[in-house]
């Protein structure tokens, strides 16, 4: 079973041009499942039904997996058994009919503009300092994910031009403009620290360790964490937080969702969509600023009862007998 697992892991770092981080997602999510059906003594992938599958997603619901997790695995196991149809390795899809947990689409973690002028303020004076304010600037100014900020090379990043190319998931292209601070940071992380660390070497990454490697996520989710202590942020913080915090301080300061989703590299806009809902307060504010009918009318004062005593007589008396 193992064999055409890896079949598959090949068809998508050659065919479709999956990340590392994707595909060995991609290898857990499987080498689980086997785990499993091997226990069941389920020894072929002809031998899988959609019973033992129902099973599985039931185990692993006992085992407490997040929803999201139990979602991931089912679709891992969907675009598996559709790669051994294609290939002919299996008469029918033992999938097709599975449904996955209802998922609760959580609002993502965001920073306001206080807590990131903070944290971007927080690396100090120093050689070390420069680069990861580079950094965290390059990461605010741009909403790149921190895989496609740890894997840029010198020649993607046009100084002049204000702008970076990135390649995304699927290694799709996309062009990402990059704002005055975050193009001053880089400049000074390149001329004054990259270069004493690189030396003669051919390294390319833009963002390198004092070994004059390329930054590891590992080391830079360190990096994030210690400034944010040291910035006084309280909220779990993330590489991705700066992302989200990114999409949602343009949208709420009038960006239009299509050039927000462009900039993010979202296949697919309803995945942008989820910052609108961290914008609606503004939305409302604009609303009843802008809307000659938006606010409420204050009530008009109620008049005296001897007013409308005398309005009552006047109009008995008037009153055609």
């Amino acid at each position: 079973m193992q064999k055409e697992i890896s079949m598959f892991l090949t068809h998508l770092v050659v065919e479709r041009g999956l990340s590392d981080h994707t595909v060995a997602a991609y290898r857990r999510d499987l080498t689980d499942l086997v785990s499993f059906l091997e226990n069941r003594e389920i020894q072929s992938w002809t031998l899988v039904d959609r019973s033992a599958l129902k099973d599985y997603l039931y185990d692993i619901h006992q085992r407490g997996l997040a929803s999201s997790t139990r979602a991931r695995r089912l679709a891992a196991m969907k675009t598996f058994f559709t790669f051994m149809l294609q290939e002919t390795q299996l008469e029918k899809d033992p999938t097709a009919l599975l449904d996955g947990p209802r998922q609760s689409r959580l609002l993502p973690d965001i920073l306001n503009v206080e807590e990131v002028a903070a944290l971007l303020e927080s690396p100090p004076r120093t050689i070390v300092g420069l680069r990861d304010k580079a950094m965290l600037e390059t990461l605010y100014a741009s909403g790149i994910r921190v895989s496609e900020l740890l894997s840029l090379k010198l020649d993607q990043v046009q100084l002049q031009q204000a702008f970076m190319k990135v390649m995304g998931k699927g290694g799709k292209e996309r062009i990402v403009p990059l704002g005055s601070q975050a193009i001053e940071a880089i400049e000074a992380y390149v001329t004054k620290a990259r270069s004493r660390w690189v030396g003669h070497s051919r390294e390319n990454h833009l963002f390198v360790n004092q070994k004059g490697k390329a930054m590891s996520r590992q080391g830079f989710w360190k990096i994030l964490k210690s400034y944010a202590l040291k910035a006084g942020i309280t909220k779990e913080i993330s590489p991705h937080t700066l992302r989200h915090s990114f999409a949602t301080h343009l949208l709420a300061n009038g960006a239009d969702i299509r050039s927000v989703q462009e900039m993010l590299g979202h296949a697919d806009i309803s995945t942008t969509q989820i910052y609108t809902h961290l914008t609606t307060g503004r939305i409302r504010e604009v609303y009843d600023r802008s809307h000659p009918r938006a606010l409420l009318k204050e009530p008009e004062k109620e008049t005296n009862n001897n007013d409308s005593a005398e309005f009552e007589q006047k109009s008995h008396h008037n009153s055609p007998r």
